[in-house]
Order: C-alpha cells, then structure tokens, then sequence
C-alpha cells in the first residue's frame, strides 16, 4: 500500500499497478474499512482497479496529517462485513441492438452465439463506478472477446446499451457518446436518482448477464 498526493485535498493509495483479483480484494477491504469508520472531514472516497482517491477537509488536515491517519485506519488483513450482492441482469443480444456483434465475430473468428455464451457464462466483479453515474466497471472479460474500443467512437450510444472494452463490460445507463464495442441492451435501470448511491450496484458487487429473447426484452420495457 502507498499512499501519495493527488492534488491539494486529495490523496491516492496505491495497491498495485494493474487488474488482478488479488489487488481487487485489497481495494474492496480498504474502501469497506474507510467507509466503515467514517472519518470526519474525509469528503469523498472513490475506488478503482487498484487505487483509492480520498478527497478531504484541508481545513480538518493536511497530508502528512492524513497519510498518518489512513496508514494506521486500514488494515488489509481485517475481515470486513460484506454487504456486496449479486445482481442478475437481463440482455437482448439481438443484432439490432448488438451493433458490434458482427464484426467482433469476423476480428475473433467466433459465431455470435458463442461471444454471446462467452460473455454471459461468466460472474462480474464490480470494480469502480464512473464516467457516468451508475456506469459500472466490470471485469473480467475472457480473453477470447476482449476487444479494443473502436477507433472512431460513436456519437450516442443508447441508453442500456452493454459492452466490451478489452477485457472490461459495462453497460450504459443513459445515452452517450462511446466507443466501447455494443454486444446487447438490456431494460435494468442503472439509474436511480431516489438511491443515495444514484445506482443499483456498487464497487465489490458482482454482476450476471442473463441472455433473453427479443419478446422478453420488449415486455420490460426495453426499446429498440
């Protein structure tokens, strides 16, 4: 663990340098123990694949002050309660709304059945959330699918739209532009302004892609 300065009332702690289950679990056990203790005068604290921004007071401390603090609040071997779920979510992967089905199928010499097996068969760690609000980093992609995002991003991509970038899913929770490689949509709402949280799902939940049928998709409100 290195803790360094990020800006003036931010600092960032290092668990590693790349995406590995390992360091995914010291990020979740970190993020759980800071959340769990509350420190007053912490404004926020953001996890990613291998990092924690912590964002505080710079009236409450400063760095040294705060370095100090997280060094002795978080203990990596500390069995934390887990509150994480896991979240089942539906997907049409029709071509219609697949937009990049077909040509991921030509670059990895897989039939569209079979990225579709592929991507749905696995269980999904939720490693950050951002971008936008409810948009959640999930990994991680088999290798056989995992595709570079597309070299001229799209201007919109639909809202529920779910997708591949290298070895990372995700799926949009409102329109936007992006340039990940669309595989399917679905009708969850990632969404939620009545949630604290603005979503559903949160870093340390795991999510399921369950393949439906076109019918399916349109009785729970997905649009086309």
């Amino acid at each position: 663990m290195e803790i360094k300065v990020a800006s003036v009332d931010s600092v960032i702690i290092y668990f590693g340098d790349k995406i590995d289950k390992d360091i995914a679990k010291k990020v979740k056990n970190a993020y759980l123990c800071l959340k769990k203790v509350n420190l007053d005068g912490v404004i926020e604290i953001v996890p990613s694949y291998t990092s924690i921004l912590i964002t505080y007071d710079i009236f409450t401390y400063d760095y040294e002050t705060i370095k100090n603090i997280l060094e002795d609040t978080i203990n990596l071997d500390n069995k934390i309660e887990d509150n994480s779920k896991l979240i089942t979510i539906d997907v049409y992967y029709g071509v219609e709304v697949g937009l990049d089905l077909q040509s991921m199928s030509e670059k990895t010499g897989l039939s569209i059945e079979q990225i579709i097996k592929i991507h749905s068969d696995k269980t999904y760690d939720v490693y950050a959330i951002g971008f936008l609000p409810g948009f959640g980093y999930l990994a991680s992609v088999d290798e056989s699918i995992a595709l570079p995002r597309l070299s001229t991003p799209r201007k919109s991509i639909p809202k529920g739209s779910v997708a591949i970038a290298n070895t990372q899913t995700a799926v949009y929770p409102q329109a936007s532009p992006g340039g990940w490689n669309i595989v399917g949509r679905t009708a969850f709402e990632f969404f939620d302004k009545s949630l604290q949280t603005l979503s559903p799902i949160s870093v340390g939940d795991r999510v399921k892609f369950n393949p439906i049928s076109k019918e399916q998709f349109l009785k729970q409100g997905g649009v086309l």
